[in-house]
C-alpha cells in the first residue's frame, strides 16, 4: 500500500499528477500549468482543500514552476501550505523530444525517492492508520452505486447536488469527488449530506 498523506498535493501537469499517485495515497489536483491563472473553479477547490487538510505545493524547479508557485502562495492562506522542493536535476523526461528551455527535469522526471524525501521534508503528514482502518471508514464506490450517484436514472444530477454542496467544480468526475470525500470528511457526514441530496429527488 502506498503512504497515505493528508494535505492535497499541487502539482503542474498530468504527468506530474500520474508520478505522485504512483508514489503516495494522496489528494492531488493539477494547475494545467499557467491555465491555473484564469480558472476560478480550479482556484476555489484549492483554496476549499487548503482550508479542509492543508495543501502543499510541489511544482517544477524551473522559473515557470516557481511563479506557479508563488501565485498560489499568494492566493491560500500561508498558515495552510507547505512547500516542498525537488533539487535541479538537469536532463529530460523519456516522453520528451528535447529538454524543457532551462533543461531541468520537471517533477514527472525525479526519482520517486526524491519526491518522497521533498514531501517529508515539508511537514507532510503521513497518516498511521493500517490500510485496514482506512478501509473500514472509507466511502466506497459500491457505497456511491447504493446511494444512486453512480449508476441510476438520476445519478448525474445527485452528484451534481452533491458537488454543489461541497463546493466543488460541477465537472468533477465521480472517481475524483469519491476520493475528496474521503479525504475531507467522515463517512458520518457524508452519509449525512447524501441524505439531503436523496430528499432532492424523492415523489412528495
Amino acid at each position: 500500500m502506498l503512504p497515505k498523506i493528508k494535505e492535497a498535493i499541487i502539482v503542474e501537469g498530468k504527468y506530474d499528477k500520474i508520478k505522485l499517485m504512483s508514489i503516495v495515497d494522496a489528494v492531488v489536483i493539477e494547475t494545467s500549468g499557467f491555465h491555473i491563472f484564469k480558472d476560478p473553479q480550479q482556484l476555489k477547490l484549492i483554496r476549499q482543500m487548503a482550508e479542509k487538510n492543508g495543501i502543499i505545493i510541489l511544482t517544477d524547479s524551473d522559473g515557470a514552476g516557481f511563479l506557479i508557485r508563488n501565485f498560489l502562495t499568494g492566493i491560500v492562506d500561508p498558515l495552510k501550505i507547505k512547500q516542498a522542493y525537488v533539487p535541479d536535476l538537469f536532463g529530460k523526461e523519456r516522453r520528451k523530444t528535447a529538454p524543457s528551455k532551462e533543461g531541468k527535469l520537471g517533477v514527472e522526471g525525479v526519482p520517486k525517492q526524491m519526491i518522497l524525501e521533498a514531501l517529508r521534508r515539508c511537514g507532510a503528514t503521513f497518516s498511521e492508520e493500517t490500510p485496514e482502518e482506512r478501509e473500514k471508514k472509507a466511502v466506497t464506490k459500491t457505497d456511491f452505486y447504493e446511494l444512486g450517484f453512480t449508476g441510476g436514472a438520476h445519478s448525474a444530477a445527485k452528484r451534481a447536488c452533491l458537488l454543489q454542496k461541497l463546493c466543488l467544480p460541477e465537472r468533477m468526475a465521480a472517481n475524483a469527488l469519491l476520493r475528496v470525500i474521503n479525504d475531507t470528511m467522515t463517512r458520518e457526514e457524508f452519509l449525512e449530506l447524501a441524505e439531503e441530496c436523496a430528499a432532492e429527488f424523492r415523489e412528495p
